[in-house]
């Protein structure tokens, strides 16, 4: 685990800036102003094989691990973008390269890897559900060769940017399971292929940039063949993904975090009233100088969550502490960032309102900060289970 800023991952962070530079402020602004995908970004880090980091080389991919990854995210974040356009590609092609049959992953990873496919997309949460998985109401019914889907999901991101979506999907019914994690299911998707023979999208508004939906599920049929792994194992499978996915969050409010401290920062040296800058003031420095401090914290359990994950050791409860460290972090240094640039900040042409919605996001999502720390209070203190 690589500690200093000198050699860590410098040439991953060199390249990543220098594809980011491409795309300043404006177009960042821009996009979100349109409340559109930024397709031309993500299109340029796919060309350059950024999407591609988790594939291994046998399948067209650089075979990096999650560390990587991060980076990669981080990176992105930290140069005024927003990594949530594009980063289900990264978790969730770890559900499909470790619990994915051979033949899935020649049939699909060499396409993902070229772009020729994308795989953007999760569906778990449900509106009734929430994040309690085990009773989520999706069912996927053998009928033959083919399973038939009947159910909903909500706050499903990037379907309509993406061509395969990973579904969670109950198989066994909960009353017939000795636990209640079994009988759970993962399923690969064809997204076009579903659209209007089965499965229904309907986008949901929302304060930030971030395409997501609802999705209703009428006898969708999917092939047999698009099973993930072994039948009711799915819920063991898809923390494959969700610990994934938390450390890339970590890592991309980690971007956030520094992305606002270097602006404020900046600002408040320069800004003078009263005749002396702002930033001489200690009730000004004292929250950056907090942020900054919790920042580089969290950036420690990032990579110690990474390291687990990359060895294949547990990491649940480091990739979640990483998520809880870094979301609290970052938009702590939001507001510090929001708060020194008076009524500048919530002006859009300072990017700094757009990214303060952005990174608001994960206090809530996704997984919020309450249910991080019923975690840590069960699984670590050994505390009485609160729901």
């Amino acid at each position: 685990m690589t500690l200093s800023r000198s050699t860590d991952h410098q040439e991953i962070r060199d390249a990543v800036r220098a594809l980011c530079s491409q795309f300043p402020d404006e177009y960042h602004r821009r996009i979100d102003s349109e409340r559109a995908y930024p397709e031309a970004f993500v299109e340029a880090l796919t060309r350059a094989g950024w999407m591609a980091a988790l594939i291994p080389e046998a399948y067209g991919g650089s075979g990096l691990g999650l560390t990587e990854a991060s980076v990669i995210m981080e990176e992105i974040n930290r140069s005024g973008g927003n990594s949530g356009a594009c980063h289900g590609q990264m978790y969730n092609m770890n559900t499909l390269i470790r619990h994915g049959s051979e033949e899935q992953r020649r049939r699909y990873l060499p396409k993902i890897a070229s772009g020729a496919l994308r795989l953007q997309s999760m569906g778990v949460t449900e509106p009734t559900t929430g994040t309690d998985t085990t009773q989520l109401k999706t069912t996927a019914v053998r009928k033959g060769d083919r399973y038939v889907i009947n159910g909903q999901k909500v706050w499903i991101s990037r379907v309509q940017h993406s061509d395969l979506m990973i579904l969670l999907a109950r198989t066994t019914p909960l009353a017939e399971v000795a636990k209640k994690s079994e009988g759970l299911s993962i399923f690969l998707v064809d997204i076009k292929a579903a659209m209007g023979a089965g499965m229904e999208v309907r986008p949901i508004p929302n304060m930030v940039n971030h395409e997501t939906n609802e999705l209703f599920f009428d006898n969708l049929e999917i092939p047999a063949e698009n099973l993930i792994g072994d039948e009711g194992q799915g819920f063991r499978y898809i923390l494959t993904g969700l610990n994934a996915e938390r450390a890339l969050i970590a890592a991309e409010c980690i971007g956030d975090g520094y992305w606002f401290t270097d602006r404020v920062t900046r600002y408040v040296t320069e800004r003078t009233v009263f005749g002396r800058p702002i930033g001489q003031n200690q009730g000004v420095q004292f929250p950056i100088a907090e942020a900054f401090i919790e920042i580089e914290a969290a950036n420690l359990m990032r990579y110690r969550a990474c390291a687990l994950y990359d060895a294949g050791q547990p990491c649940g409860t480091e990739a979640n502490m990483a998520k809880y460290l870094a979301a609290k972090a970052s938009w702590e240094a939001a507001n510090a960032c929001l708060q020194f640039h008076g009524g500048f900040g919530f002006a859009s042409e300072y990017d700094i309102e757009r990214k303060f919605r952005e990174t608001r996001l994960y206090q809530v999502a996704p997984i919020s900060t309450n249910l991080i720390l019923s975690y840590v209070a069960e699984h670590v203190l050994g505390l009485p289970r609160s729901f």
